[in-house]
């Protein structure tokens, strides 16, 4: 997925479900420290017990003294996590679209808003959830990458839960 996108400071992996599976490998991959100064994973679920999977994988990656060695510790620490659910109860409520449109979640992380300069986005989930990102994103002035054609965003269409 990294050579559909052009160069940028800040990539957003947006995540529904277990649509955040294929960022795992990318969280592996020494190119996406190289790449980007900050690594923002956003999560949404309907229960935190759904969200277990990525927050122990960010932890455990973060402990693991192989991939310390691979990806060096000042590259771990560029994660950031970002968790949300929709019907349980957890520390932040709410979808990640409706926390982009209302400025919550740029707040929250203490980021500027997104900017087709810098940022950019990889985008997995269901269906609808990868619609209604895409129009978020474009709206941001982001366009749609392709491996024949690098922007500033792409879409997993091939894992959706």
């Amino acid at each position: 997925m990294h050579d559909a996108l052009i160069p940028g400071k800040r990539i957003w992996f947006f995540a529904t479900g277990t649509g955040f599976a294929p960022f795992a490998s990318l969280l592996r991959d020494p190119q996406t420290y190289e790449d980007y100064d900050e690594i923002i994973i956003t999560h949404t679920c309907r229960t935190a017990g759904e969200l277990t999977y990525g927050a122990e994988l960010i932890e455990n990656l973060k402990k693991d003294e192989m991939m310390i060695e691979l990806l060096g510790e000042e590259n771990l620490a560029k994660i950031r996590y970002y968790p949300t659910t929709t019907r349980e109860e957890s520390p932040k409520m709410g979808r990640i679209t409706d926390l982009m449109r209302s400025g919550e979640v740029f707040t929250d992380l203490s980021v500027e808003p997104i900017n087709p300069d810098t940022d950019r986005a990889m985008v997995c989930g269901n269906l609808a959830f990868n619609l209604e990102i895409k129009d978020l994103l474009e709206g941001y002035g982001l366009e749609e990458g392709a491996n024949s054609k690098p922007a500033q965003y792409v879409v997993e269409k091939a894992f959706l839960d």
